[in-house]
């Protein structure tokens, strides 16, 4: 249903606010040097919000400049004195809460209330969460394991990492790309989406007012195949980290091993969500419906495969379509509003065919339509439930990317644990069961990387992130991040000053 709410003019000027450019490099902002402008487009009314000029690849080779000049002094600072970086870090982020808010709405097309509840606190809570880590980084103790010989452990930085992030959550994951490895002692060049620059170059910005030094943090915003391309491909960057579509992956991954760099890699998503027949169905519905509707469906761990057993099946199904008939679309920035647009027409469009190709072959119950009247003018598309798919078809198997849940019904638990791992992807799941022992079960032998039980979608920076299969692999937040983003040194000392001799006797002989 259409919620137009009251408009709030108040948004964010980004065309004042980045009047200096929307490169942040060495610590200044300044103009891409491409000789070409990309337009930021509010996705909800389709007007032009921000133009800048992209960088090209004399930005990138300047931004990873910096951050390798950066990098001696940045690596030999104590783990407390990055640790107080961060926290002051952090407090700049709380003290700036609404304006980030605001940009990242105006941007993504996300309700007000979601960016103000879910992205920014998180953010939030990340850098403050690193804050600490930065003093705790994971090693192991030094200790005897070869005759008079002492061995330790040094986890050391690994360089400047180039970072790609998406657009679909542009401050969230440039703060999962950052954090960790400026925690541990690195320095990083992210490049974000070019559609959704606008929360980076804050983020960055803070980073500096912060106290962190120029070099340590640089955004550079063009496109994949001209900056992206050159940042995983530039000689002087030793790691990749990369979150964005399994197909794009494989070609940041191609890219990166020809200079052998170490790769983290986040890719994409089709998280089942299994309900058992002794599930609270009430409880498991509106799981469904926000697991399946959050960021508009553009989010690769949102449900979007169901699979309910056969007694449970069609009260699901009737019960999940009437809740999503009730989900308000409206003004991201109007208190009412429960979903916003996708990221783009272009986008929308996209979700759109996968859902008008299904109607050969399967049921649309609800949704399945672009919204008449005002909201046609941005790129919203209705909740939609799909029923009766088969299993090997194309709305269950490939992702969609929008506000889009597919329901099939199993009989045995066998068979609905081998329906969800069915897919070539592998990055969240969830199970839904009031009896533990068949909880317990799924969470053993669903291959994803989070299995989430009587819930699907919360995440918390202690704990990590990261797929199996064709989702990618490494970790993104907690302390298993910090494996991505250092390098293990085995150092060890002769205790005796003669076992050198020894060794030397041993391999030639007396001489």
């Amino acid at each position: 249903m259409h919620n137009p709410g009251s408009a709030t003019p108040d948004r964010f000027a980004a065309q004042e606010r980045f009047a200096d450019g929307a490169q942040f490099i060495g610590g200044r902002l300044t103009k891409g040097t491409s000789g070409r402008t990309h337009v930021v487009v509010d996705p909800a009314s389709g007007e032009e919000v921000f133009t800048y000029e992209l960088a090209g690849v004399e930005d990138v080779d300047a931004a990873v400049a910096a951050a390798r000049a950066a990098f001696p002094g940045w690596a030999a600072t104590t783990p407390g004195d990055r640790s107080d970086a961060l926290h002051r870090f952090a407090a700049v982020l709380a003290d700036r809460a609404e304006e980030f808010a605001r940009a990242e709405s105006l941007q993504c097309g996300k309700p007000l209330k979601l960016t103000r509840e879910f992205d920014v606190p998180g953010t939030i809570d990340n850098t403050a969460f690193f804050a600490g880590a930065a003093r705790h980084l994971p090693g192991q103790s030094a200790g005897e394991y070869s005759g008079d010989h002492t061995s330790y452990v040094r986890r050391e930085p690994i360089g400047v990492v180039g970072s790609i992030a998406p657009w679909n959550y542009p401050l969230q994951m440039a703060a999962w790309k950052i954090l960790p490895a400026v925690a541990a002692g690195n320095t990083v060049v992210l490049k974000p989406a070019e559609i959704t620059p606008l929360t980076s170059l804050l983020f960055a910005q803070a980073a500096a007012d912060a106290g962190i030094p120029d070099g340590v943090i640089n955004i550079v915003t063009g496109t994949g195949k001209e900056a992206g391309e050159r940042l995983v491909g530039h000689p002087d960057v030793a790691m990749t980290s990369f979150t964005g579509s399994t197909a794009v992956g494989k070609r940041v991954a191609e890219i990166a091993t020809a200079t052998v760099k170490r790769l983290h890699l986040e890719l994409g998503g089709k998280a089942p969500f299994v309900v058992f027949d002794d599930a609270d169905l009430e409880a498991a519905v509106n799981g469904a419906v926000a697991g399946a509707l959050i960021n508009t469906g553009q989010d690769c761990t949102a449900a979007t495969r169901a699979y309910v057993q056969r007694p449970l099946y069609e009260a699901f199904v009737e019960r999940t379509a009437a809740l999503m008939e009730t989900v308000r679309l409206g003004d991201p920035f109007a208190a009412g509003t429960d979903l916003g647009p996708l990221i783009s027409h272009v986008q929308r469009d996209r979700v759109a065919g996968f859902v008008d190709r299904a109607r050969g072959y399967a049921r649309v119950v609800t949704g399945g339509e672009v919204p008449e009247g005002e909201l046609a003018k941005g790129a919203y598309y209705r909740p939609t439930l799909v029923a009766d798919a088969a299993q090997d078809s194309e709305i269950v198997q490939s992702e969609i990317f929008g506000p889009v849940l597919v329901v099939l019904p199993f009989d045995s638990d066998d068979e609905g644990i081998r329906l969800a791992n069915d897919t070539p992807y592998g990055l969240a799941a969830s199970a839904w069961s009031r009896d533990v022992y068949r909880a317990n079960r799924a969470t053993r032998e669903i291959k994803a990387g989070c299995v989430w039980v009587n819930d699907h979608i919360p995440i918390i920076s202690e704990m990590p992130h990261g797929g199996y299969k064709a989702s990618g692999f490494g970790k993104d937040m907690s302390s298993y991040s910090f494996e991505e983003y250092t390098q293990i040194k085995h150092v060890m000392f002769d205790n005796t000053a003669v076992a050198a001799k020894d060794w030397h006797r041993t391999i030639f002989g007396d001489r």
